[in-house]
């Protein structure tokens, strides 16, 4: 029985640390995504408004699946063994 329970801690902690690598990815395509806009300006100083609008969806998108991440990854941490 003990030794379960401490496989069932040991799955949760590497679920929750595979998970929180998701983290990561968002933060790659917020960089990216912000420098390309930057990019985009900087060659078409017109386009603006346009490109900035698109930044700000792509930059919630990008943001909210490492939010969704670190979700999963907080859930599996304070599960409780039952």
């Amino acid at each position: 029985m003990n030794s379960t329970k401490a496989l069932y801690d040991g799955m949760i902690a590497i679920g929750a640390g595979l998970a929180a690598i998701g983290c990561l990815g968002g933060g790659i395509g917020i960089g990216t995504v912000t420098g390309k806009a930057v990019e985009a300006i900087g060659r078409q100083p017109e386009a603006r408004g346009s490109v900035t609008s698109t930044m700000f969806i792509g930059l919630a998108f990008a943001e909210v699946t490492s939010l969704y991440a670190l979700f999963i990854a907080l859930l599996l941490i304070f599960t409780k063994w039952q």
